[in-house]
């Protein structure tokens, strides 16, 4: 995963620093993704290796069948013995820009094909407890949970690139989830990173690799809707690993249909998990609140259902902001 087209079209811009407004940034990226391939092509070359270049917004792994296609078409690359080079396409992608969410693309793209390792390069030799430049600030080489990790990523680093650390650990959240173990280091020491030498940070994965889909659902995915839940159905879903019935929601957001994934919130809003919704958001407000044995006398048996099963749901992290 590269990034850097909108870096490489600064100079030919006459740009001495990142833009701020989109319409800038996509015609560095316009002008940048070429002269990018071009170099990476030229290394990969004289390494008698093939490279092909492959375009992707977060958009394109948020609905299930592009994610599907990203993962075909990746993988018909690799057989036909050609290395993806892949970057997120900055000059048609909106707010993703603003994100930096290479890093994430990255761990969904090693989640995607199932990678043996994530490596994220960085200007920064590895994790620390606050930016290195603070007082008192200490690396951090091994992270054996991810999810309970605190530390103090708000410091911006530079004007060139976007994102930064916080998308780092986002990312190294995603890829631990589905198994993959991550490491964190300084791009100047990527030959000591690949030879196992003990630089940089390394985040170890959960014991158990998600299914496939739930890791898709949790990280790839975008809600259409919210619904809220009463206490005892926050307490269900979130301890009990519960399925959401009708009579644990108190309110619904948004428009959505049977299969489309929706946030389960709690009664102040805050998303606590992610679920495909059993319903459309028209069918739910006569069932709020509502026995499932009494909505089937009333309505069919087709409403003997769960909301959101809870082999359909998965729970949702904030310990990185």
């Amino acid at each position: 995963i590269s990034s850097g087209a909108i870096a490489a079209g600064l100079a030919p811009l006459g740009l001495r620093r990142r833009p701020r407004d989109l319409a800038h940034q996509q015609a560095a990226a316009a002008v940048g993704q070429g002269l990018l391939m071009q170099r990476y092509s030229e290394l990969f070359r004289e390494r008698g290796v093939l490279a092909g270049q492959v375009l992707l917004t977060v958009e394109d792994v948020t609905r299930q069948s592009s994610y599907t296609n990203a993962l075909r078409t990746l993988g018909t690359m690799l057989r036909m013995g050609v290395l993806p080079i892949i970057n997120e396409n900055d000059t048609v992608a909106t707010h993703e820009i603003h994100f930096g969410d290479n890093d994430r693309l990255a761990a969904l793209v090693a989640q995607l094909v199932r990678a043996d390792a994530l490596l994220l390069l960085s200007d920064v030799d590895s994790l620390f407890t606050a930016h290195p430049d603070e007082p008192g600030s200490l690396p951090i080489s091994f992270v054996p949970d991810v999810e309970s990790l605190k530390v103090d990523t708000r410091r911006v680093g530079s004007n060139i690139g976007s994102g930064g650390m916080t998308t780092k650990l986002q990312a190294a959240q995603i890829a631990t989830a589905a198994g993959i173990p991550v490491i964190l280091g300084r791009a100047s020491r990527v030959d000591e990173i690949l030879s196992g030498e003990e630089v940089g940070t390394a985040f170890s994965p959960i014991d158990k690799r998600r299914p496939r889909r739930l890791l898709w659902l949790a990280h790839a995915s975008t809600a259409r809707g919210a619904l809220y839940m009463d206490r005892g159905a926050v307490r269900a879903v979130t301890q009990s690993k519960a399925s959401l019935l009708a009579a644990g929601i108190t309110k619904i957001t948004g428009e959505f249909v049977a299969g489309d994934p929706v946030d389960l919130v709690t009664p102040a809003g805050e998303p606590v998990a992610r679920g495909l919704v059993n319903f459309d958001s028209d069918q739910l407000p006569a069932m709020l609140g509502r026995r499932t044995s009494e909505l089937a006398a009333e309505l069919g048996v087709q409403y003997e259902r769960e909301i959101v099963h809870r082999d359909s749901l998965i729970l949702l992290n904030h310990t990185v902001v």
